[in-house]
């Protein structure tokens, strides 16, 4: 019975492991938006709320959208997690074209382990450099700082730094103590953290008349059925049967031939085309903005021309968006590795010979994947530039936000189903075991029964024999 007590104990406990993995998660991703509201020092206030208030169109916009308005506090976690996100793809970036990253690749967990510290030193890297840009900027902001000199930008760039790294250890340890990814998470913290503020403006806007109750309904309705568009497409895949040669049964006369699926997603890349076009075509805007208009003439006449709305800026956006979504996924989906893995395992797609002929066509299906990919991209990523030049829509309707608040809460939603269906596993292996456990006692009970019964048998013809 002492058994079947513990295994029950052990699955109630595995039970209790999901909410103590969210509780974590919530109070990490608490920690982090209190730390969006601790200010740097040497900061004049009511400068800084009238310099953000011009630059938001820029880069700055899209920073402070990912860093959870912390760019317009000028927090201490004013770079977000982005750092992090620029080391690792520089990291995954290196992948594909070096001998050294590629071996370390190959070298299973421990390659893993080295890629991750290298990842975290460019991080650190980057974010001291970001930093002592914000705090230079900083300094040619007119009367932003209080005390400008060598102390405020060795603060500033410190406090930044250490900001950023306190962000990808909370990352890290909501990926091995929580539920999800933490660097997604911090992300998508960020971005939700801004839509009540855009909704409540868009509200007030219809309540003052300038956007009709009609349009917001309209817009209500476009937002439910663009999110499942996203959401029929993040899931959509493309999967090629792979078949394997037939192997002897045990215990059989006959064999069986195995087989599986590799599936290709539509959207490969991910968010990555997007940022990168944005990043690209929002650097002109925000020197512009930092120099108050008074930069070189050219550079004033770019920035014109790459404002929301411009059909030039658009044109360059959507090119730039097909561009990073074909050139991102040769980086990360090699169709000649794969064919070569497949080929050394024995592995291969009916009809096509293994080798070079696989290695064609899993390139010719995942080219015609990344056409519609790239379409599906460009759609999401210019329906809020139209909405916002055209009609004035303060919410910031689908785009890269909307993309990776989808495909990060998709994630979250699967790995909570696999560890509810772990735990699911777990007690009912546990009731079965106990199950098995409780009629093994049965059975040993009336063994004993038994026994004992001979026992006292035994007993009463002995004393009847010793009486005669």
């Amino acid at each position: 019975m002492s058994s079947e007590t513990l295994n029950t104990a052990g699955a109630f406990s595995q039970a209790k492991d999901l909410k103590n993995r969210i509780f974590f998660t919530i109070l990490i991703l608490i920690i982090y938006r209190l730390g969006t509201y601790v200010p740097l020092a040497g900061i004049d206030p009511q400068a800084l709320k009238e310099i953000m208030a011009s630059s938001q169109k820029g880069l700055l916009g899209m920073f402070n959208m990912f860093s959870g308005g912390a760019v317009t506090r000028m927090a201490i976690f004013a770079l977000g997690i982005m750092p992090y996100i620029s080391s690792a793809i520089i990291v995954q970036l290196l992948t594909g074209v070096s001998d050294y990253f590629k071996n370390l690749k190959e070298q299973g967990e421990i390659g893993r382990k080295k890629i991750t510290q290298i990842t975290r030193y460019g991080t650190v890297l980057i974010a001291f450099l970001q930093g002592y840009g914000v705090a230079v900027g900083l300094e040619n902001a007119g009367n932003l700082v209080i005390e400008p000199g060598l102390a405020f930008k060795f603060i500033t760039t410190i406090s930044l730094v250490a900001g950023t790294t306190f962000l990808m250890w909370l990352g890290e340890q909501i990926t091995l103590r929580g539920v999800g990814n933490g660097i997604s998470l911090i992300i998508f913290t960020g971005i939700v953290a801004q839509l009540p503020v855009a909704l409540s403006t868009t509200f007030e806007l219809g309540r003052t008349g300038a956007l009709s109750t009609l349009f917001i309904v309209f817009l209500i309705l476009m937002s439910i059925a663009v999110i499942a568009f996203m959401v029929f497409i993040e899931r959509a895949q493309r999967r090629i049967t792979i078949q394997y040669p037939k192997r002897q049964q045990q215990g059989a006369g006959g064999s069986v031939a195995s087989s599986s699926h590799l599936p290709l997603k539509i959207n490969t890349a991910g968010v990555i085309p997007p940022i990168f076009a944005s990043s690209l075509l929002l650097l002109p805007i925000t020197f512009v903005s930092f120099n108050a208009g008074s930069g070189p003439e050219w550079l004033n006449t770019i920035s014109q021309f790459l404002s929301r709305g411009h059909p030039i800026y658009l044109s360059l956006y959507t090119a730039m968006i097909v561009f990073f979504a074909f050139f991102y996924t040769a980086i990360v989906f090699n169709p000649k590795d794969t064919a070569d893995n497949l080929k050394k395992y024995g592995g291969f797609v009916p009809g096509i010979r293994p080798g070079e002929n696989t290695a064609n066509y899993l390139d010719f299906i995942l080219t015609r994947l990344t056409v519609l990919g790239a379409i599906y991209l460009s759609f999401i990523c210019l329906l809020p530039e139209l909405l916002i030049s055209k009609y004035q829509v303060p919410f910031y309707f689908g785009g890269t936000s909307l993309l990776i608040v989808v495909s990060v809460t998709m994630d979250t939603v699967t790995q909570i189903q696999s560890l509810i269906k772990r735990q699911l596993e777990t007690l009912k292996t546990a009731a079965i075991y106990s199950v098995d456990t409780i009629e093994k006692l049965q059975y040993v009970r009336g063994q004993i029964r038994s026994l004992e019964d001979l026992q006292q048998s035994l007993k009463d013809l002995l004393s009847t024999t010793e009486y005669e």
